[in-house]
């Protein structure tokens, strides 16, 4: 527009308090203050930026269109490109010159996170690794896979190996999916397109985040997949709003997402304090003294903001799923993803999931809930008849083949992997996804013949010594697994 209006950058500079957020994005000046409280990532994130331009850590985490949304009047104008200071700009700290670690040299998951550690910015870097409270979750996540023993038979022909898994009544050809998880951007620029290729060429599932940096859109239509190799699910955070789960919802089914995930274990979002921690570290280096933190006091009662820091629904409940089944239809299968308890996995079923998926979010929310191999356990051993009923899916802590055979063993139907992948693409985008499916099949399938079995069919039980970890169990669980009293919708 010619008679738009023009800010030069010491004008805009000026804007960098709560109390006046200006960002510049994309050479255009927008006035975020009354979005501050509404932003998902808190208000601290877009403070780091008041008055900066802010183009490359906004096209980093949000897809198009996301500026549409702002409230109106937020647009003011544009910045005038005579006083343009390069200097302004921040950019990611990644030295792109830096000597690149051959791939190579990373012949197991766990080197790729330490490639992916100096590659990272260090905002990327905490976010994909940080955990919550104490970290106990997410130590156990870890830890809870060598508490389960192989017994290995010998002696059998194993000369042939098929891993090939119906999962969610397709054909793959692994046990193993991609985990949803958020950003993929901030580790590299082709973000979740580098999972998406992965999915494909080695024909697994890939359950997209709703916070993906790329598009549903664009994923779901990357060339590539007119193959029809792998699948793509879509993980659904359930909103405040209903309407804007509902829209979430409509876009993945019309575009041809074949399963829907649904978290439930975020009613409240747990604070992550390197995260944190780092924010206010940045906003206290840009000189800010008004810095947005959890532990923040209103100036009046009134402006108290709710301790669950968060845009998800807090009043989620079982009821829930039957419009969110109505508004799916038959587009495919729906889970429930963050189930922890035998109770609850008992509870799913009853309501007609067509498989579990058991979590503790990757040892970010709850710190102190069990490992999913440990629920998996749990539902083992008092509600055995869940595994007859459903699929289980699981994630948590798997850095090697070995524990994917595990909760095979157990009855998992297929193991999800997360941050590895995160790490694979921030270290070697397409190509480190690409290798980190092809170690999980090598370990695979190595694991396999040393057991002494060449179809996953063949697994069970009497493969694994379980005695460590269920020794740690609960003696019994209430009973009987009730359904909860809910308020009707």
């Amino acid at each position: 527009m010619t008679d738009e209006r023009k800010f030069d950058l010491r004008e805009i500079s000026k804007h960098n308090t709560a109390k006046s957020c200006w960002v510049v994005i994309n050479d255009t000046v927008f006035d975020v203050t009354e979005f501050l409280p509404q932003h998902p990532g808190g208000e601290s994130s877009i403070l780091s930026w008041a008055g900066k331009d802010a183009t490359e850590e906004y096209e980093m985490i949000h897809p198009p269109g996301m500026l549409d949304t702002l409230p109106p009047g937020s647009r003011l104008g544009a910045v005038d490109s005579t006083t343009k200071d390069e200097e302004l700009v921040k950019s990611r700290s990644t030295d792109a010159s830096e000597k690149q670690q051959s791939i190579e040299l990373c012949l197991n998951l766990e080197d790729f996170e330490k490639v992916a550690e100096k590659r990272l910015s260090q905002r990327a870097w905490i976010y994909y690794s940080s955990a919550s409270g104490d970290h106990c979750s997410y130590q156990s996540n870890r830890l809870d896979w060598q508490k389960i023993a192989f017994r290995p038979r010998v002696m059998r022909n194993v000369d042939t190996v098929d891993m090939e898994q119906v999962i969610l009544g397709k054909r793959m050809s692994l046990p193993i999916f991609i985990a949803p998880a958020a950003l993929a951007r901030l580790g590299h620029p082709d973000g979740e397109l580098c999972l998406v290729k992965g999915s494909s060429l080695y024909n697994i599932p890939y359950a997209v985040s709703t916070a993906s940096s790329v598009p549903l859109e664009e994923l779901a239509k990357w060339p590539g997949r007119s193959s029809k190799r792998g699948a793509l699910w879509f993980q659904l955070y359930v909103k405040r709003q209903r309407e804007e789960t509902v829209e979430l919802i409509r876009r993945a089914k019309n575009l041809g997402y074949t399963a829907l995930v649904i978290t439930v274990d975020t009613a409240a979002v747990a604070p992550r304090e390197a995260d944190d921690r780092y924010k206010v570290r940045v906003a206290l280096d840009d000189g800010q003294t008004d810095i947005a933190t959890p532990f923040t006091m209103p100036s009046t009662p009134e402006a108290a903001k709710p301790a669950y820091r968060a845009p998800y629904s807090s009043s989620l409940n079982w009821e829930d799923l039957s419009w969110i089944r109505a508004e799916w239809g038959d587009a495919g299968p729906i889970g429930l993803k963050g189930i922890a308890t035998a109770e609850d996995a008992k509870i799913a079923v009853d309501y007609g999931v067509d498989f579990i998926y058991l979590s503790n979010h990757g040892g970010r929310q709850l710190d102190g809930s069990p490992s999913a191999l440990r629920t998996l356990l749990e539902v083992t051993e008092f509600c055995p008849e869940v595994l007859r009923k459903c699929q289980i899916f699981l994630d948590g802590g798997v850095r090697r083949g070995s524990d994917v055979v595990k909760a095979l063993c157990l009855g998992a139907t297929a193991v999800g992997l997360g941050r590895p992948f995160m790490f694979a693409l921030s270290a070697y985008g397409a190509e480190g996804v690409q290798r980190a499916i092809q170690m999980m099949n090598n370990e695979i399938q190595t694991t396999m013949r040393l057991l002494g079995v060449t179809k996953l069919s063949q697994l069970g039980p009497q493969f694994v010594n379980t005695m460590a970890l269920r020794s740690e169990l609960m003696p019994q669980i209430p009973s009987p697994a009730q359904r909860p009293i809910v308020s009707r919708l």
